[in-house]
């Protein structure tokens, strides 16, 4: 069993983008854009904070 857990499902000018925790990489987000296309990061970020903040400024180079 893992412990993976969503923290935060944001939606920005119709991009979705989620933040989440998982034991083999902490703190990540995912992009889903309106078309349906799933975008990320491979960075491992320490906090939901910082990878919260680095999906927000994804988006907005996006949107």
């Amino acid at each position: 069993m893992t412990n993976d857990k969503i923290h935060a499902v944001i939606n920005i000018n119709d991009y979705t983008l989620i933040v989440f925790y998982t034991n083999a990489r902490c703190w990540q987000f995912r992009v889903i854009s309106p078309g349906g296309d799933v975008y990320g990061s491979t960075g491992i970020f320490y906090t939901a904070d910082a990878a919260e903040t680095a999906g927000r400024d994804w988006v907005g180079k996006k949107g």
